[in-house]
């Protein structure tokens, strides 16, 4: 019997750093598959599994939004709550150079710069959640109010369920 390899991602050493208790969770990664193809694959809820989303406000000034897997960010809201004129998701060239990792296997953990980072409120309410670890088709599961310290994330209420 093998035993799966885990990547060790700067994300797993800023976990593994800090001492939080974490899971590592492999699934096969498909492009544009998001968080539909991760949770299935993993038999997860796809509103435990959160989203990274890198945007960036009119100034180009970029941040981090954690959002449920089934739920999009309502851009309009979040640009009101920041107290600023727009908020738009990065380019891909963009996320990657902030981050310092691939879309697909952004992490909020161990990035290449500190965001801001916004966390949808209600994924406090969740016992564990199950976030990008840093490499495509790699997840963590954690408790939420873990990443919410430990990202010292401001709690925000702009998420929209998808129809």
């Amino acid at each position: 019997m093998s035993k799966e390899k885990f990547p060790v991602t700067p994300a797993i050493r800023f976990l593994r750093d800090r001492k939080v208790a974490f899971t590592e969770h492999l699934y096969a990664y498909e492009e544009r598959g998001g968080t539909a193809i991760s949770s299935r694959r993993l038999g997860l809820d796809e509103h435990a599994v959160i989203k990274t989303l890198v945007m960036e406000d009119e100034a180009d000034k970029p941040l981090v939004v954690l959002m449920h897997g089934d739920c999009e960010v309502s851009t309009r809201e979040l640009a009101r709550v920041l107290g600023t004129r727009n908020v738009r998701p990065c380019n891909l060239e963009a996320a990657n150079r902030h981050t310092g990792y691939l879309v697909g296997g952004t992490s909020p953990f161990g990035m290449k710069k500190t965001l801001p980072v916004c966390m949808e409120r209600s994924i406090l309410a969740l016992d564990k959640i199950y976030i990008n670890g840093g490499k495509r088709g790699f997840l963590v599961g954690i408790d939420p109010r873990e990443v919410e310290k430990l990202l010292g994330a401001t709690l925000v209420e702009v998420g929209i369920k998808k129809c």
